[in-house]
């Protein structure tokens, strides 16, 4: 059975293909802690049978997100209450997760430069990494 996510925020390109404008989707599980998909991923999970994605937008409406496919045949996610664009999608807000500020770009945590320029302690006992010497201690699961 596939689960069934909602979108809730989007990490947006400046590119304007309608396969090229979204990088990665976002949400909340059910406990509240934040997930993110790739694109790619997403679209592979939809495939696949994995998952189903919707939104919500205001007055209650819920709009399913479906797999599309361009001329070019590069497949792109958008509602069915798209046409070309995935313009339903590009509606939402930006991620406001750490992991996807401006100047993220790949690095040691794999989460961009804000979190690589903390130091991170691997705890050998539970294979954790946790970040040390900041106001608030973080907790890294690789």
């Amino acid at each position: 059975m596939a689960r069934y996510l909602r979108i809730r925020c989007i990490v947006k390109t400046e590119r304007t293909g309608a396969h090229e404008r979204i990088s990665a989707i976002c949400g909340l599980t059910p406990d509240g802690s934040h997930w993110t998909l790739t694109h790619e991923d997403a679209v592979s999970q939809v495939e696949n049978g994995d998952c189903r994605f919707y939104i919500e937008r205001p007055r209650d409406h819920r709009y399913d997100v479906i797999v599309a496919m361009d001329v070019r045949a590069h497949r792109y996610l958008k509602t069915l209450a798209d046409r070309d664009q995935p313009d339903q999608l590009l509606f939402l807000p930006a991620c406001p997760h750490l992991a996807h500020t401006p100047h993220s770009i790949p690095g040691p945590t794999g989460l961009g430069a804000a979190l690589d320029r903390l130091e991170w302690h691997r705890n050998p006992d539970t294979a954790l990494y946790l970040c040390k010497g900041h106001a608030r201690e973080l907790l890294l699961i690789r």
